[in-house]
């Protein structure tokens, strides 16, 4: 249980929750003093003691990015989206060619998606239902130029063509394996494969899964 506010600890809270509401982002301490009409060492005072009792967080040291807390020590919910780009689409059925162009971007939740430059692919084709990936679906990826075997990865073919399938390594060539009986597995020399990404989450209109 968190230790409880001061009423100048709370008026503060109460603001920069409104603001974040409001703006998506919480004020500067200029701002803050400026708006509650209190020195700008009160409010780094006060910012300091709620960051010892847990209610906010700051990004860095000098940072003037603040993070109200919830009660599990994570972003509270309006600050915890990030918008990720939708790069071209990739194929769950035969490979097609791999375009590079945004197709726009999605809104995911930052506490679930903590990686670091992940990016989303479209996926057309059926190869991969038997991992829960259907046709159209966004492909949550974190850049990558390895896999562990068994691991679903987002794989370049001859530099043109892009596939999402299972990865397992042998020793004499890479196999990239559907998760649909109806498509064959695919075999290739460890030249004509580039592992692109890992697939860590599948995103589906307004329902995620990871």
């Amino acid at each position: 249980m968190r230790t409880p506010l001061t009423p100048k600890q709370k008026r503060l809270i109460d603001y920069l929750q409104r603001e974040i509401n409001h703006r998506g982002a919480a004020p500067s301490l200029r701002q803050a003093a400026l708006d509650l009409g209190v020195s700008h060492a009160a409010i780094a005072q006060s910012l300091k003691a709620l960051e010892t009792k847990g209610y906010v967080k700051r990004k860095g040291r000098y940072s003037r990015t603040i993070y109200l807390l919830n009660r599990a020590s994570e972003p509270a919910a309006p600050q915890r989206w990030r918008e990720i780009p939708i790069i071209g689409r990739v194929t769950a059925g035969l490979p097609m060619y791999a375009q590079e162009e945004w197709e726009g971007s999605v809104v995911l939740d930052a506490a679930v998606y903590r990686a670091q430059n992940i990016f989303a692919l479209r996926v057309k084709g059926d190869s991969m239902t038997g991992a829960g990936i259907l046709n159209q679906d966004l492909a949550i990826c974190e850049p990558r130029q390895y896999a562990r075997n068994g691991e679903i990865v987002v794989a370049l073919i001859s530099n043109e063509d892009a596939t999402v399938k299972r990865f397992w390594l042998h020793k004499d060539h890479i196999e990239l394996r559907p998760e649909n009986p109806r498509y064959p597995v695919m075999r290739y020399a460890f030249g004509d494969v580039l592992i692109q990404g890992k697939v860590i989450g599948i995103h589906r209109g307004s329902e995620s899964f990871v």
